[in-house]
């Protein structure tokens, strides 16, 4: 699998590893292999719980709009490939250094839990760019902070930091940068010790439909992207980015 490595230990737990440093931007392809990783793992009885993490400066810095990223083929679309990773059946917990920005926050949320070093930073920057948000936070967010609190981040596309992010439920646990997998693979240890078949049930009764509510969500998301690409605003926004200034947007 390109640009992603997986390894399955002794404790029942398997590191999946993102390895696109420093930025560890996606695409189709990044998210094709995660979702591919996941699949195998549901199906290997030596994984009973994964450890979702990146190497370099950042978890995930969403995706390169430096660049034409590739977002769909003949094969279907980038967000078919995030349902994928939704309807895995395998509990995931997302060590997250650096940042989680826009699609990487989606990233992020797609494991049932995170442990964040207090240095992380978490945004929902799309309206910052000049467009909608996108893999899922239409769903995921709001389950994890809460309406009101989804909202002002979606709205301003504000940063969080590790401390606030623990605050207010985007992770669950912190930990200092240089033990930042060690806690985070203690916390999947933790879950691969539970009987298997339990977590397995517990964790379809709590998520439900989530991955067809994620698949509903992202056919609105993507139909808003896809209308928002082509304004003035997101150009604008791009450009400040690049440039690193403050975007001037007209509405139009």
């Amino acid at each position: 699998m390109s640009d992603v490595s997986v390894e399955v230990d002794g404790d029942f737990v398997a590191t999946v590893e993102i390895q696109r440093p420093p930025n560890n931007h996606f695409d189709l392809a990044l998210i094709r292999s995660l979702a591919d990783a996941m699949e195998t793992l549901d199906e290997d009885p030596a994984c009973r719980a994964v450890v979702l993490c990146s190497e370099g400066r950042h978890f995930c810095a969403g995706a390169d709009f430096s660049g034409p990223a590739q977002v769909t083929d003949g094969g279907g679309h980038l967000y078919d490939e995030a349902v994928r990773l939704f309807a895995a059946r395998t509990p995931v917990v997302a060590a997250v250094q650096g940042a989680a920005i826009g699609g990487g926050l989606g990233l992020a949320l797609a494991a049932d839990l995170r442990v964040a070093s207090p240095e992380a930073r978490f945004a929902a920057n799309f309206a910052r760019l000049g467009f909608h948000h996108g893999f899922g936070l239409s769903v995921t967010l709001p389950a994890a902070v809460g309406q009101q609190r989804a909202m002002e981040l979606l709205y301003t596309g504000r940063r969080v930091s590790g401390e606030e992010a623990l605050r207010i439920g985007l992770c669950d646990r912190l930990a200092p940068a240089e033990r930042l997998r060690e806690e985070a693979h203690a916390l999947a240890a933790e879950i691969a010790a539970s009987a298997p078949l339990a977590v397995r049930s517990i964790r379809e009764t709590l998520r439900g439909d989530l991955a067809a509510r994620i698949r509903a969500a992202t056919d609105r998301e993507k139909a808003e992207q896809d209308r928002l690409h082509l304004t003035d605003d997101f150009r604008e926004g791009v450009r400040a980015t690049a440039e690193r200034r403050t975007p001037r947007f007209e509405g139009r």
